[in-house]
Order: structure tokens, then C-alpha cells, then sequence
């Protein structure tokens, strides 16, 4: 796949995400709601939309239809964005910028921004109640979202985060949270993306989960290095805010070009997972190789 056909896929596929989502706010809030203003505020500000194209491009290699699969998308990125507005808040990391924008409690009042994203990861059910798609395949996309979010999930890593504010993570803790925190939604998308479309075989989905597993972790250890290297104005939120929070990360535990070493080893890894599929795996591979070397 060339650089041109990735793009032109991506841009697609992102099209199509912002299209979707900006209908579906119009359906899950209510008009005029402050709530639904500041939810719109931060999960319409822009974003990279990783998880929903990696939902996207799973669903199509395994021969499923992305029309159905884009609910699905759009549903994680609502949970994924309630995820942030809460990161950003006070009590958690107490950023003041995401996306190059005031965070929602900066721009809005930290009790509109906890409702928003409150109602973001309930409107993020709902699409998927309401998703078109079978009853089986939208009772697994639930069952999917719901554990990759929750308490074994998503929600596990932020607690292991604010732990290992105070203390000293080893290398398995942090594999662990990271695991947790970034890995499970990166997981939860490739297999919405298998609940979305055609019934995939086993080898499928355990080739797309090992690919998505090493992803997130690589996708991690990227971030934390950008957190030290890249400046706020290119992150479009604070640099340095692990090292002010007193966070272990993969940079305070390898250095610098230890972590930069262990990012590659990552996304080798993902993409050995992905040798069975020749050319229709191009686009997660281009994906794979675009995440190592990102600025942002």
C-alpha cells in the first residue's frame, strides 16, 4: 500500500467517523443541553481517531461490511472521549489543554464536564443498542465495549495510573497498567470490528488481537516519549506532564532510547502477527509503522 492510498483511506474512513458522529450527537443529547454542548465540544474538537479506524480496517479485512461496523467506531470513540474529559480533570492528571483546545472543564465548569462525559459512555451504548446490525452482533459489541472500558479495562489501568503517581512501578506493573489503560480499547476496537462484520475464524481474531495488543503497548511507549521529546504547541496538551505528576513511564524506566528501542520491538511484533493475511492486511501494517514514527 502507498503512502497515497493509505492517506486517501484514512481520510475516508475519518470522513466517515466525524460524518457518523456528528449525527448521532444530534440523536443522544438533548437540544440545547449544556451538557450536550460540552460533550460535542470534545468529541467533535478533532482527534486522530485511531480506535475507529482500526475498527474500520478490521471489519474489512475480515471481510465484513464497515457500514455496520461504523456504529460500532463511533460508539468507542464517545467512550473514549468520556475517558479524556475525565483524565483531564482536577482530580486525575489536571490538564488545562487537549487537542490544542481548553479542556471541557476549562472551556465549560468541572461539573458540566463530569456530566458530559457521563453522558458520552451512556450514548455510546445506546448507538450500539441501536446499531444496524443483528441482535448477536450488537449483544457482542456491547459485551466487548463494556469490558474493555470497565473495571477489568480501561478503568483498572486509570486506577493503577493515579497508584503509580505515588509509587515506583517495575517493568511487569507498568506492562500491566499500560496493558489496562491504552491496550484495552486498542483490543476492544479490532474486535468491534470483527463483531461488526462476517463471522471471523479463530485464527483471525487471535492474528487481529496479538496485532492489537502489541500495537497499544507500542502505542504507549510512543506517547510517553513524545510526552518528554515533543513540545505542548505539537501535542496539543501539556509536555512534561508525566514527569510533573511524578508518573513511572517507559522513558523513566528504559531512557530515552531504551523506550524508543522497545516501541520498535512492538510493532515488529504486531506486524509478524499480521503475516498470514498478505495484501489485505496493508493498511493495519501501514497503520503499525505510521504509529511508531508519529510527532503527535
Amino acid at each position: 500500500m502507498t503512502r497515497e492510498q493509505y492517506d486517501r483511506q484514512c481520510a475516508d474512513w475519518r470522513r466517515r467517523t466525524e460524518d457518523r458522529l456528528t449525527v448521532l450527537c444530534d440523536g443522544v443529547f438533548a437540544p440545547g443541553a449544556r451538557i450536550g454542548q460540552a460533550a460535542r465540544y470534545s468529541l467533535l474538537g478533532g482527534g486522530k481517531r485511531i480506535r475507529a479506524l482500526l475498527t474500520l480496517a478490521a471489519c474489512n479485512l475480515a471481510g465484513g461490511d464497515t457500514a455496520a461496523a461504523l456504529d460500532y467506531a463511533c460508539a468507542l470513540e464517545m467512550l473514549h472521549c468520556y475517558s479524556l474529559i475525565h483524565d483531564d480533570l482536577p482530580c486525575m492528571d489536571n490538564d488545562d489543554t487537549r487537542r490544542g483546545q481548553p479542556s471541557c472543564h476549562r472551556q465549560f465548569d468541572e461539573a458540566t464536564a463530569l456530566l458530559a462525559a457521563d453522558a458520552l459512555v451512556t450514548a455510546a451504548f445506546e448507538v450500539i443498542a441501536n446499531a444496524p446490525a443483528g441482535a448477536e452482533s450488537r449483544a457482542q459489541a456491547a459485551a466487548v465495549l463494556a469490558k474493555g472500558g470497565g473495571g477489568r479495562g480501561m478503568l483498572y489501568g486509570q486506577e493503577l495510573d493515579k497508584r503509580f503517581e505515588t509509587e515506583t512501578a517495575d517493568e511487569e506493573q507498568l506492562l500491566g497498567l499500560h496493558r489496562h489503560k491504552t491496550g484495552a480499547l486498542i483490543l476492544a476496537a479490532v474486535q468491534l470490528g470483527l463483531a461488526g462484520g462476517a463471522a471471523a475464524d479463530e485464527d483471525t481474531r487471535q492474528a487481529l488481537e496479538d496485532y492489537a495488543r502489541h500495537l497499544g503497548l507500542g502505542f504507549q511507549i510512543v506517547d510517553d516519549i513524545l510526552d518528554v521529546t515533543a513540545s505542548s504547541e505539537t501535542l496539543g496538551k501539556p509536555a512534561g506532564s508525566d514527569a510533573a505528576n511524578g508518573k513511572t513511564t517507559f522513558v523513566t524506566l528504559y531512557g530515552l532510547a531504551g523506550a524508543k528501542a522497545r516501541a520498535a520491538v512492538e510493532t515488529r511484533a504486531a506486524l509478524q502477527a499480521l503475516d498470514g493475511f498478505g495484501e489485505k492486511a496493508d493498511f493495519l501494517r501501514r497503520l503499525a509503522r505510521e504509529l511508531l514514527r508519529r510527532e503527535r
